[in-house]
């Protein structure tokens, strides 16, 4: 980290969990890891956008404003020309051209978490390009009904599926990119008609979806990402929390391994923090400290069974997960709420409760949710069946 590097005056901090100096000592952890052009990578070294992105969310939130504005501008060099990132680099040099959908989405996250952290009016305008031309890649893999395809092979096609929380996040996406859009006075119709039909899909169509739900990111992410909100989000993180929820260690990465994860854990504290849910995210914000270590870097995850760190590494992602949960949790900075409010003052499309969804597929779950009318038209809904978009709570 840089000497210019200063810590926020009032860095996050959660009384009786963790201090703002040992949070400090986390988002340092982050930048150690930073490489010489910005980039935020994997134990391994290797880099995806997605993972970089939430890297610079947490440095913000901690005032490392110099390290955070260089990973962004990592960010903008790494674009290419069509608008999207490679999957993974490594050392500057690209290991797999192929490109995910929620990678090029998430960079519009972190840039309106930047604005709002900072309130850098040129910062945004200097972005706003960048988001522009990620978002336009974005658009180009989503089908008729609404849901993306997962990725564009390296040979141009896209993908065969679609990922649900790979969706979910992406909606975040569009949404934050939506209101940079306006903010910039650019406004983009186009983008909030396709968010609406993408919230709807996510919420009401869980058979447009490969079946991933062994895995706990798609069940708490239709929440997280927006689509799915009020006693509908509710609803669905009861329903699965039996399944994912080890008492006094966090939350499962997968169903049916002894395995918590700290960034999984961390993921789900935001989306109950979403939800309004405070309690229970305060209590699993606790449960998961036993994954930190003393310097402040953070264990990937924790096997129970075997009583062992699985796997055998300290992840920069976990870091950033630890530290943008405990920001929402104490109120800190300006972006404290990007998870609760997905794109500002702008709403969620699919906020609600309503009736049940179609059955079938990965994240049925049995939770109703909420759908916006216009996307139930897009994709052959009956607009009646479904209650129309409501103001974010």
């Amino acid at each position: 980290m840089a000497a210019s590097d200063t810590a926020a005056s009032c860095p996050p901090e959660v009384p009786g969990v963790l201090t703002a100096s040992e949070i400090l000592a986390t988002g340092r952890s982050i930048a150690a890891t930073q490489q010489r052009d910005g980039a935020i990578g994997w134990p391994d070294g290797h880099v995806d956008a997605w993972n970089h992105v939430e890297c610079a969310m947490a440095l913000s939130a901690c005032g490392f404003t110099g390290a955070a504005r260089r990973a962004y501008h990592w960010l903008r060099a790494a674009q290419r020309p069509d608008g999207s990132w490679p999957r993974t680099t490594r050392g500057g040099l690209v290991t797999d051209h192929a490109a995910e959908s929620n990678h090029a989405a998430y960079p519009a996250v972190g840039i309106w978490h930047e604005f709002l952290v900072s309130g850098d009016e040129a910062f945004a305008a200097a972005m706003w390009p960048t988001v522009r031309r990620a978002t336009d890649y974005v658009l180009g893999l989503q089908t008729a009904r609404g849901e993306l395809a997962w990725e564009r092979t390296t040979a141009g096609q896209a993908g065969g599926y679609a990922l649900l929380a790979g969706c979910a996040s992406a909606h975040q996406g569009m949404r934050c990119a939506i209101a940079l859009a306006e903010f910039t006075g650019e406004p983009q119709p186009d983008w909030e008609l396709a968010a609406d039909q993408l919230g709807h899909v996510v919420a009401c169509h869980p058979e447009a979806f490969a079946d991933k739900s062994r895995f706990s990111m798609d069940w708490y992410y239709p929440v997280l990402g927006g689509p799915v909100r009020g006693e509908a989000g509710l609803a669905r993180l009861t329903a699965g929390w039996d399944d994912f929820v080890v008492p006094g260690l966090g939350a499962r990465c997968v169903r049916d391994q002894p395995w918590v994860t700290g960034a999984e854990t961390c993921e789900l504290v935001l989306a109950l923090d979403a939800l309004g849910d405070r309690s229970r995210a305060a209590e699993l914000f606790a449960d998961i400290q036993h994954l930190r270590d003393p310097a402040g870097g953070y264990w990937t995850g924790w096997q129970y069974v075997n009583q062992a760190h699985f796997p055998a590494e300290q992840s920069s992602w976990t870091a950033a997960a630890i530290i943008l949960a405990a920001d929402a949790l104490s109120g800190a900075t300006g972006g404290a709420g990007i998870f609760r409010d997905i794109g500002g003052r702008w709403p969620a499309a699919v906020t609600a409760d309503a009736k049940a969804p179609h059955a079938g597929g990965a994240g049925a779950g049995g939770a109703g949710a909420g759908a916006d009318a216009a996307g139930g038209a897009a994709c052959g809904c009956s607009a009646d069946a479904f209650s129309g978009p409501l103001e974010h709570p």
